[in-house]
């Protein structure tokens, strides 16, 4: 089995930036990294006031599961002390699992523990510019990336905001 799953990383507690890099440290070292997006810093989502979040997109090949790309974006939450306290609150390190294909077929689920395609990422702009980035002509729920950006209110979009801080792990060449 091989699956590709697009994954969306972010933080805004602690050092957020070598957070990040960390999850795309880790994914080089086992070797399942494919691409990293750029980081964008991006306002809070879901009315909970707090700090701009960093966000960033990557495309992991996995040999197991979309159920074992999430255990492993688990296992880097949980080193990075991520806590549940607050939905939409803030965090140290959140990976979530965006979409998967399982030997190049889109796999849905409606499982409460892994939602696929993630049912919220259609409105997220954090989500989809830095997915945008790193795979142009991707889609997700059917629709264009392109097209799903299109939708969303612009002043969303252009609230994610590119940096210069790369997270492409040293040594890595994608």
């Amino acid at each position: 089995m091989s699956c590709r799953a697009v994954l969306s990383i972010g933080g805004n507690q602690g050092d957020a930036l070598a957070l990040l890099r960390s999850v795309a440290e880790a994914a080089a070292a086992d070797g399942i990294l494919r691409a990293a997006s750029s980081v964008y810093a991006t306002p809070p989502w879901g009315g909970v006031e707090q700090d701009d979040f960093l966000n960033a997109v990557l495309i992991v090949e996995h040999a197991g599961s979309p159920a074992d790309v999430l255990e492993w974006g688990f296992e880097r939450e949980r080193a990075a002390g991520r806590t549940r306290d607050v939905r939409w609150g803030p965090r140290t390190l959140d990976v979530d699992v965006i979409a998967a294909n399982v030997d190049g077929s889109p796999v849905a689920s409606d499982d409460p523990t892994l939602t696929l395609p993630h049912p919220r990422a259609v409105d997220r702009a954090f989500v989809l510019v830095p997915w945008l980035e790193v795979e142009p002509g991707s889609t997700l729920a059917g629709s264009p990336l392109r097209d799903l950006l299109g939708a969303l209110d612009p002043a969303d979009v252009s609230a994610v905001r590119r940096l210069e801080d790369s997270l492409s792990p040293n040594g890595w060449s994608g």
